[in-house]
């Protein structure tokens, strides 16, 4: 009889175990793939793609709005995750940031780390989406909260690299969007 209760109480451990991997999975496939810089850096070695930096700071409530209403639809999820490196950037960190060969530190003057500044070109308004090519040239800041009919267009340029072949506005003439 006990071990036939032993046998019985290791099948439950092991469905129980296997059914949080799976939600684990799921969960993991259904967000933003966040790294930082430092990661990103590394992995754009190995294989180059375009980087989307979301510029945040603790108290910005339109930030919050952001990564509740646009991070977390599946469709931007799905793109972002297979065309971009995701970079979450708190513009306010204090802690130095080592990247392209550089130390990044706090600015007093900025109240904001150096390399916020830098990429949002000195115009410092949260939240703010700044995509980059491969090897992190042509950063070009989008200030301010963007709704996911605001995103599809901009992630698609971009991310099809329509940008290199057509301007924005005759591209947007023909452009159809598919997300909700």
């Amino acid at each position: 009889m006990n071990r036939i209760i032993s046998i019985l109480c290791a099948l439950v451990l092991t469905t129980q175990l296997a059914c949080a991997s799976d939600k684990k999975e799921k969960a993991a496939a259904n967000e933003i793939h966040w790294i930082s810089f430092e990661e990103a850096e590394a992995k754009m070695k190995e294989k180059p793609k375009k980087v989307l930096v979301d510029v945040y700071t603790a108290w910005c409530g339109w930030c919050k709005v952001m990564d509740k209403e646009t991070y977390t639809n599946d469709s931007v999820i799905q793109y972002v995750n297979e065309h971009f490196y995701a970079v979450k950037f708190d513009a306010e960190q204090k802690t130095p940031i080592t990247f392209q060969g550089r130390k990044w530190e706090f600015s007093k003057e900025n109240r904001a780390n150096e390399l916020a500044v830098q990429i949002m070109q000195g115009r410092m308004s949260y939240p703010t989406t700044i995509i980059m090519d491969e090897g992190f040239t042509n950063g070009q800041p989008i200030p301010g909260y963007q709704k996911v009919f605001q995103m599809e267009p901009i992630l698609k340029y971009i991310g099809g690299n329509f940008h290199k072949s057509k301007p924005y506005q005759e591209w947007m003439h023909d452009f159809k969007p598919t997300w909700k």
